[in-house]
């Protein structure tokens, strides 16, 4: 399984293993990076030794639960497909996943015979519309076809005609051309519905053709996603019509595409770091990704009727627990549907901003298992790309386990509160242990107030107190203090309700390990927590607090003394960043300038105007009024002040 190694030289020794599947790799020393995709980029470079697996993003297999839509591969990235418009789609429609079907007297069934002429690529080739469809005895009225896609696409034009020496007199007279974008929380409501043994199909009519005496007809469709498409003739009037081809023309990015890695073994339970990733994001288009991981290879949970009732089981005949290999061999009528493993694997992680270009693989303990989802949404003409996945884990890891919990569970918002953040680890004897502590806070923290092991106050350091969070420093804690409660307190503000506390713990001899996520759970018996969010003590609190100006007469005059003024307020409970913009009016209510403040969370933030209007230039002095409005998701919320400007 392991294509080959060498040893690279940089900043440091790196052992670089070219992995050539997403399977199972055998447990590494410490520190190990992965890369998926980005094979023609060069392994990272740190100041220490660590272990660098390759992995292509060609590997996929359903046995392993990868999975591609409507996704280019290539060994430089990912991205989705893109049409080329003078490219038929309807010969290949199987080998891209599709499929056409036919309606005989016994209902929808894949299209053959002589239905296959219809679209096979050959015009000499040609399905004769004379009213007999296939030997329905006259069941069928008309001749229907639904090509369908294998995915959902933007179809620029549809053409059919007879073959050339019959155009003057076997075109079709009347006709039906359906689209349907393949929603299921749409069917049943569609005009054109009609079904039979083997499912129902309903349409949006985009065409219906009368008295039509043309041979070749050539149609655009509306630029919205397409996954079916129909075509119904009844015979003609006069004579008989034939179809040589019909042929579908796509056009731009497919309107959504999707990656999903195979479920990798890291071989043990391993501290997952951070996940960093490259690629490039057009406006207009969007890139979710997101993780999950888990204790064994089967994310899903298969399960079996017993026939025994509705009874269902999620083992098999023989008493073993099913999978994804043993659940396929079962008969149709026993399989009774597969459901997410809640017991051993986590859910998807909420989608990262894929501007950040990085961000905490969400795993709440050490895990062995991990996979990952790449969702591209794209209009016609913009779309992203995906070149590589890169994530860094320890093994062993930091700790077995870390369960954290915070108290109070409430606070007065905007208000300095005393927090205690409770942490109880279990480490064995060959966890890399750790002697750092790193809580991320809503504001920057007031303080760090005492540290204490089992009830007893220790020495700390405070290596870290800045806006976002701090990081405390205590004696190295390892196998010999597995089970002991360790206790931070610290003060600091909340503004928002549900305001999460993560937390880490890492070893500062090793800075370059994976710093291990905390667990919310029951770290101490004797308090009811075992969350690290907490909530605020009213919800009634208005979305902007505290509106403040420094200082109230400036004096703008170039000459680097109160120059500007600052308006600093508290922003409260909001859903998310929002846009914020502070306007300038005279005492008359003449507007005079705008200050953009971008978008905010929750949180306290600062605002500068330095006394220039509209056209950039230098207001008289006076009275003006500050007139801040956030626009938040439960409506404007507006507040002003008054500052006084001189020169």
């Amino acid at each position: 399984m392991i294509g080959g190694s060498s040893m690279h030289t940089g900043k440091a020794a790196l052992h670089w293993v070219l992995l050539l599947s997403l399977g199972m790799v055998g447990p590494a020393a410490s520190l190990t990076i992965y890369r998926i995709g980005g094979e023609g980029t060069l392994p990272p470079q740190l100041e220490v030794p660590f272990d660098f697996v390759q992995l292509p993003w060609s590997a996929i297999e359903a046995a392993r639960y990868g999975s591609t839509e409507q996704i280019q591969v290539s060994q430089e990235a990912i991205a989705p497909q893109r049409l080329d418009p003078g490219v038929n789609l309807a010969p290949r429609l199987k080998e891209q996943g599709g499929q056409v079907f036919s309606l005989t007297w016994i209902g929808w069934n894949p299209a053959f015979g002589r239905d296959l002429d219809m679209f096979d690529g050959d015009p000499d080739t040609a399905f004769l519309g004379d009213g007999d469809w296939g030997g329905d005895y006259g069941v069928i009225k008309n001749k229907s076809v639904v090509f369908d896609l294998g995915g959902r696409f933007l179809i620029d034009r549809i053409r059919f005609y007879p073959r050339q020496r019959f155009l003057a007199n076997r075109f079709v007279e009347r006709f039906i051309i359906g689209t349907n974008d393949g929603d299921p929380l749409k069917d049943g409501t569609r005009k054109h519905n009609f079904g039979g043994r083997g499912g129902a199909f309903d349409f949006d009519v985009a065409y219906e053709g009368v008295e039509n005496t043309k041979s070749m007809i050539e149609l655009h469709l509306p630029r919205t996603p397409i996954r079916h498409l129909l075509f119904e003739a009844p015979d003609n009037t006069r004579g008989i019509w034939e179809v040589a081809e019909f042929e579908i023309y796509g056009i731009g990015y497919v309107p959504s595409a999707s990656y999903v890695s195979n479920v990798i073994d890291l071989g043990s339970p391993a501290s997952l770091g951070q996940l960093s990733w490259q690629g490039h994001l057009d406006q207009g288009a969007q890139v979710s990704l997101s993780m999950r991981s888990g204790e064994d290879e089967e994310p899903n949970t298969y399960w079996r009727y017993t026939f025994r009732g509705d009874e269902r089981s999620r083992f098999d005949a023989a008493g073993k627990p099913l999978t994804l290999a043993s659940y396929n061999k079962l008969e149709s009528a026993e399989k009774a549907g597969v459901t997410h493993d809640t017991e051993h694997w986590e859910f998807w992680s909420p989608a990262y901003e894929f501007g950040a270009g990085r961000a905490a693989m969400g795993a709440a303990e050490p895990r062995r298992y991990v996979q990952f989802s790449a969702e591209f949404s794209s209009t016609e003409q913009t779309s992203g790309r995906l070149d590589y996945l890169e994530f860094a884990v320890s093994i062993p890891p930091v700790a077995t386990e870390a369960l954290a919990e915070i108290i109070p569970l409430v606070a007065e918002a905007g208000t300095a509160t005393l927090f205690t953040y409770k942490l109880r680890p279990r480490l064995r004897r060959e966890d890399l242990g750790f002697d750092s502590i790193e809580i991320d806070t809503p504001a920057r923290p007031l303080g760090v107030e005492g540290v204490r092991l089992s009830g007893v106050p220790i020495d700390y350091q405070v290596a870290r107190l800045e806006e976002g969070g701090l990081t405390v420093r205590l004696p190295r804690v390892g196998a010999q203090q597995t089970g002991e409660l360790i206790e931070v307190d610290f003060r600091t503000e909340v503004f928002k309700y549900g305001t999460v506390f993560p937390g880490r713990i890492f070893d500062s001899q090793r800075p370059h390990e994976v710093h291990q996520p905390l667990t919310a759970g029951d770290a101490d018996g004797l308090v009811d927590s075992s969350t690290l969010t907490v909530g605020l003590s009213s919800l009634e609190v208005g979305t902007i607090r505290s509106l403040r100006v420094d200082p109230a007469l400036f004096t703008p005059n170039g000459d680097g003394v109160n120059d500007q003024v600052e308006v600093e307020c508290e922003l409260l409970n909001l859903v998310g960043a929002v846009p914020v913009r502070l306007g300038i009016y005279e005492l008359s209510g003449r507007r005079v300038g705008t200050v953009e403040g971008g978008t905010r969370a929750s949180g306290r933030f600062a605002l500068q105007w330095d006394g220039r209007g509209e056209g950039g230039g230098p207001v008289p002095p006076g009275i003006y009024v500050l007139h801040l409005e956030v626009e938040a998701d439960k409506g404007r919320a507006v507040a002003q002040t008054v500052v006084s400007l001189a020169y």
